[in-house]
C-alpha cells in the first residue's frame, strides 16, 4: 500500500507530498501522523536546510476528510481533533528553523488553505483556488485561518471570504498578497523545486532568526520588536555565515554558506 505521505530527500532539502489524491489529499489520522513524523525528522536533521510541501494529483489539500464522520451516532469533539492534530501542525511549520515552501497545485480548501498560509513562501499553479470552506458545513475557520488571513488580505476581505466561502483564484490571491506568486501549471513543480534548492544554499540559521522575528511581530509593539531585532541580530552576527557573507561581498564572489549556527 502506497504511503499517504511521500518523502523525497534531495541535496540539502526535502520534498513532502501529501498523497491521498483520490480524496484530494484531505487529512485523516494517518496523514496527520505521517506529516508530523516527517517534520519532526526534518527539524532534527541538520543536513536538511529547506522544505517543499505539495500535493499529489489534481489538488493540494481539501482539508479534513469528512467521510469518516458521516453517520456518527453522536457529534464528534472537533476541538479535540484540532488540539491533537491541526494546532501542532501549524505550530511546527511556523517554528521550524528552516524555510518551508508550499506549491499549491490545485484546490486548497478549509484547513488545506490555511496550512498553505502557514508556510513561508507559497507558489500556486494558475489553476489553483483557495477556499475558506468552513461556513458551508457550519464550522469556524481553523488551522490558523482567522490569524493568517486578516494579516494577509485585511479584515474586510478575510471576513467576506470566511462568511461567504467564495473561492479565490490563484491570480487574485497573488494580487491580494495572499500568496507569493502564480506559476503556470506545467512550470509549478520545477519552479518550486528550484526555489527550495536555492533556499537550501542560504544562511539557514539567519533565515530561522528572520522567521522568529516575523512570527513575533504580529503581537509585539514597536519597542519590543526593536529589542528583539537587536537580540537576533547579535546572534546572527556571531554565525560563520555572517563572516562568510561579509568576506564574499568584499572579495566580490558568491558566498558559500553552511547554515550552521556556530
Amino acid at each position: 500500500m502506497e504511503s499517504v505521505l511521500l518523502v523525497d530527500r534531495r541535496d540539502g532539502w526535502t520534498m513532502l507530498t501529501l498523497n491521498r489524491p483520490d480524496r484530494l489529499n484531505s487529512f485523516n489520522e494517518d496523514l496527520h501522523l505521517a506529516l508530523r513524523g516527517a517534520l519532526d525528522a526534518i527539524a532534527a536533521d541538520e543536513t536538511c536546510r529547506a522544505v517543499l510541501l505539495t500535493g499529489a494529483g489534481r489538488g493540494f489539500c481539501a482539508g479534513q476528510d469528512l467521510s469518516a464522520r458521516v453517520g456518527l451516532s453522536e457529534a464528534p469533539d472537533l476541538g479535540k481533533t484540532i488540539e491533537t492534530f491541526y494546532n501542532p501542525l501549524i505550530r511546527r511549520i511556523r517554528a521550524l528553523k528552516k524555510p518551508v515552501v508550499c506549491a499549491v497545485n490545485g484546490v486548497a480548501a478549509g484547513a488545506g488553505a490555511n496550512i498553505a498560509f502557514a508556510c513561508d513562501i507559497v507558489l500556486a499553479a494558475r489553476s489553483a483556488k483557495f477556499i475558506q470552506a468552513f461556513s458551508k458545513i457550519g464550522l469556524v475557520p481553523d488551522s490558523g485561518g482567522t490569524f493568517f488571513l486578516p494579516r494577509l488580505v485585511g479584515d474586510a476581505r478575510a471576513r467576506a471570504l470566511m462568511l461567504l466561502a467564495e473561492p479565490v483564484s490563484a491570480e487574485q490571491a497573488a494580487d491580494w498578497g495572499m500568496i507569493w506568486k502564480v506559476v503556470d501549471d506545467a512550470a509549478l513543480r520545477a519552479e518550486a523545486e528550484a526555489l527550495t534548492a536555492h533556499l537550501a544554499t542560504q544562511p539557514t540559521h539567519g533565515l530561522a532568526l528572520t522567521k522568529q522575528a516575523l512570527n513575533a511581530s504580529a503581537s509585539n509593539d514597536l519597542d519590543t520588536q526593536l529589542d528583539l531585532e537587536r537580540d537576533l541580530q547579535r546572534e546572527a552576527g556571531r554565525t560563520p555565515d555572517y563572516a562568510e557573507g561579509t568576506k564574499a561581498f568584499m572579495e566580490k564572489r558568491a558566498p558559500r554558506f553552511t547554515g550552521r549556527a556556530s
